[in-house]
């Protein structure tokens, strides 16, 4: 079964997806996402070009997304009970 020590994101208790990042290379991977938005705000100028700006942002997104499919717990709905997580 899947070893919850090696996951970076863990399974979100209510919903589906990932929550916070629970080792420390899922921290790293939160904070270059950041870094990257910020630095592709000064960069592209939102104001100036808005449709480059949120291209980049969707991308930016993607690739967290996929970070989180390979490197998280497996994503499906949960309601928050422990017992009948499988």
């Amino acid at each position: 079964m899947d070893d919850p020590q090696k996951f970076w994101f863990p399974a979100k208790r209510y919903g589906w997806g990932w929550g916070l990042p629970t080792a420390w290379q899922g921290r790293v991977v939160f904070g270059i996402f950041f870094v990257l938005v910020g630095a592709g705000a000064v960069v592209l100028l939102p104001g100036r070009s808005p449709v480059a700006f949120v291209v980049y942002c969707i991308l930016l997104n993607l690739l967290l997304v996929a970070v989180c499919w390979f490197k998280g717990e497996r994503p499906r709905w949960r309601w928050g009970d422990k017992d009948n997580d499988r």
